[in-house]
């Protein structure tokens, strides 16, 4: 089996809107193109920070029939097609098949706090939709309210389709668990931006983050100084990474209303704002958009 399709920077998708807040298929389209011509090695579409949980299923496939229909085969793409029901999300599942994906993932089912045996058949039961594409579980227990076990990882990986885990929990231990676990027919994914270098050094052979898709030029720099063993050289660009993310945080609107804005600065992208009841931009964000935006251009002229 050969996972090298997964392996490096993969932005997770940002959701693209009209003025009216609709789902967008022309700036889906212009920032697809914009992040493959920037070099990533794939997308990660429909998930945190494409705001899935506030999409309608169908505005999800018309994001993705998007994405597709711009970048396909240009680069790798991941569907994630959870949602918290299962009939919604084999719906997904067999939809982003027919696309012609690479992947598909989701997250464990959120609020009720299910056993080990229902997790799994709910990853199963989606998994089966699209029987003939890779499955990743996206591991993120500290919104998810469920954490992805030892023994329900090893469980997961009797399902042959199952081929990774994208690691969002805080502990770099993780990453080490999974990658022990899974194999080398496995691939695990750093998921916390703020640790990229550290997660890649313990064993994640790429990364799936929500912060790429605004600095991905720094992320790229720190992939390629990671494949060469140069720690040192990437540590400083992750200290520089992590002050742009605390910036990005900094605002009363949401960090990814933030990140369409610094987009808008730096790109001339026009992407929309967020879908409630996630904050837009407020009132005295915009100076604090404007000095992420100046910090990233100067890290990207500094490092890369």
């Amino acid at each position: 089996m050969n996972l090298n399709k997964y392996h490096g920077v993969i932005p997770a998708f940002y959701a693209c809107y009209d003025d009216n807040n609709e789902v967008s298929p022309e700036r889906t389209r212009a920032l697809a193109r914009h992040l493959v011509s920037k070099g990533v090695k794939g997308l990660y579409v429909g998930g945190s920070s494409g705001e899935c949980i506030y999409l309608e299923k169908e505005e999800r496939m018309l994001t993705l029939e998007n994405v597709m229909a711009e970048v396909k085969g240009e680069c790798t793409i991941i569907a994630h097609v959870g949602c918290n029901n299962t009939r919604e999300s084999m719906q997904l599942a067999a939809h982003a098949e027919s696309l012609g994906v690479d992947a598909i993932a989701s997250i464990p089912p959120i609020y009720f706090h299910l056993p080990e045996y229902s997790i799994a058949q709910y990853w199963n039961d989606i998994s089966s939709a699209a029987p003939n594409t890779d499955f990743i579980i996206y591991n993120i227990p500290q919104l998810a309210g469920v954490a992805l076990t030892p023994s329900l990882f090893t469980e997961m990986r009797k399902n042959p389709r199952v081929i990774g885990v994208k690691n969002s929990s805080m502990p770099t231990q993780d990453i080490d668990t999974f990658v022990r676990i899974g194999g080398e027919n496995c691939v695990v994914f750093n998921g916390p931006d703020e640790q990229f270098v550290s997660g890649r050094a313990i064993g994640a052979a790429g990364g799936i983050g929500g912060t790429y898709g605004a600095m991905p030029e720094l992320f790229l720099k720190m992939d390629a100084l990671v494949r060469e063993g140069k720690y040192a050289e990437a540590a400083p660009i992750q200290h520089e990474v992590n002050a742009i993310i605390s910036e990005l945080c900094a605002c009363k609107g949401n960090m990814y209303a933030v990140i369409k804005g610094v987009l808008k600065i730096n790109e001339g992208l026009e992407l929309g704002s967020v879908r409630k009841p996630l904050t837009g931009l407020q009132e005295g964000d915009w100076p604090k958009v404007e000095i992420a935006a100046k910090h990233i251009k100067a890290a990207i002229e500094k490092y890369c």
